[in-house]
């Protein structure tokens, strides 16, 4: 199902549910509340895989607050591949839900309910922006306590009122400090919310390096040796041209990456490029390595799993991408990282390590995207992305690339 799709059920059915669920909440939700002591704790962090790699600090808060082994999230079953990389909590923990249809959705989410039930938790932390159907399902885990944004005179779409600890989303703070101030408010009386007198957590920690078994490192290299048709593993610099149809206004224009990869090879000319996409992009992919034109670039869409990309991240010396879930999945490896943004902020969005270096243009009208309006615009022509020249990436990635020569990091391996 698509993300649209999805956006238009939260829109048209989350509305009413959560309206339901609030008066029901009024009614017959318990007079007198005192707060139970934290045992275990639930993460409802449902979509894009980026943003759970900015969850990892709030995430590990939590788990040394009650133990890795009593934090759970629960998340689409397609964006448990970071948790599981993270390796933050037993992949037990991770309560998948499918959406591949509105049918399969609700019977996969009523099931990891019935599941989430039965923990009786102690607390449930919707990391959601402004979605109604996250904070429903919140509601539905039976947690005591419950964390999320709210939207205080209508700064926000409506969710209702389900939670417990209402927190004021702050535009201000990069979304990593955004998600632990969740876990923060948990130690707050919920009286004096959204007040948090405390200052914004620090920005920057360091993520674990993602580590693959010998055998799975091997299987990368041999595939970057036939591609690359060189015993020895070259130079390599990836190209990820494409974004999620979350928000396809962030992708950089296809030729912009063609023109790229020619200059990159002319200046490297022992360096080999690789265009990286999903199995749905392997045609797009193999006619931009086409227009290259070059024996010295390739193509890897469709031809690794998630865990062999990180590998193959962890193999090169430079990655190239929109703003997109490969930019947050490379800080797990040691790779140098060139992330383009437009609708989007990198103040708010960028992976916060000092491998990545993001470029904006900056234009009056971007970020014209953001947690208030759920990522809706109404621009059809992203000239925040067309603004962005082949110029200046060219000049960000061979700054990356001399970075990642003086680490000396050609051939390293993913352990």
């Amino acid at each position: 199902m698509k993300v649209a799709a999805l956006q238009k059920i939260d829109r048209y059915i989350g509305v009413p549910l959560c309206f339901g669920l609030t008066v029901f909440r009024k009614l017959f939700g318990r007079k007198t509340f005192s707060p139970p002591p934290l045992r275990r704790i639930l993460f409802v962090k449902l979509a894009e895989q980026g943003s759970t790699v900015l969850a990892y600090s709030a995430i590990r808060v939590a788990t040394e607050m009650v133990g890795r082994e009593n934090v759970y999230v629960a998340c689409f079953d397609d964006n448990r591949f970071i948790l599981d990389a993270l390796g933050l909590i037993p992949e037990e923990n991770v309560v998948p839900i499918t959406y591949s249809s509105p049918a399969v959705l609700t019977r996969s989410a009523g099931k990891a309910l019935v599941r989430l039930q039965k923990l009786k938790l102690d607390a449930a932390i919707d990391m959601e922006f402004f979605a109604r159907g996250s904070a429903a399902f919140t509601l539905l885990t039976g947690a005591k306590l419950r964390v999320g944004f709210h939207a205080f005179f209508g700064a926000g779409p409506y969710r209702g009122d389900l939670f417990t600890h209402r927190l004021l989303y702050n535009p201000y703070l990069h979304t990593a400090q955004m998600f632990q101030l969740l876990v923060e408010a948990l130690r707050h009386p919920r009286e004096q919310l959204p007040t948090l007198p405390v200052p914004p957590p620090p920005l920057g920690e360091e993520l674990p390096r993602f580590v693959a078994a010998p055998l799975e490192i091997e299987v990368v290299r041999e595939l970057l040796a036939s591609e690359t048709g060189q015993g020895e593993l070259p130079p390599i610099l990836l190209l990820n041209p494409n974004a999620s149809d979350l928000l396809p206004l962030r992708r950089w224009e296809m030729q912009r990456y063609v023109q790229l990869a020619r200059r990159l090879l002319l200046k490297y000319p022992g360096a080999y490029v690789g265009f990286t996409g999903a199995p749905n992009e392997v045609e797009a992919a193999e006619a931009l390595v086409k227009d290259v034109g070059s024996a010295r670039c390739f193509s890897l869409a469709g031809k690794t799993t998630l865990r062999q990309l990180l590998i193959a991240y962890s193999l090169a010396r430079v990655l190239v991408t929109n703003d997109s879930g490969p930019a947050h999945f490379a800080a797990l490896t040691a790779i140098q990282v060139v992330t383009l943004f437009g609708p989007e902020t990198p103040r708010l969005f960028a992976a916060p390590t000092p491998r990545n270096t993001p470029v904006w243009a900056g234009i009056a009208c971007s970020p014209c995207v953001n947690a208030y309006n759920n990522r809706q615009t109404r621009c059809t022509n992203n000239l925040c992305m067309q603004q962005i020249t082949v110029d200046q990436v060219f000049e960000e990635v061979c700054c990356a690339y001399d970075r990642s020569r003086a680490d000396g990091r050609l051939g390293r391996s993913a352990a």
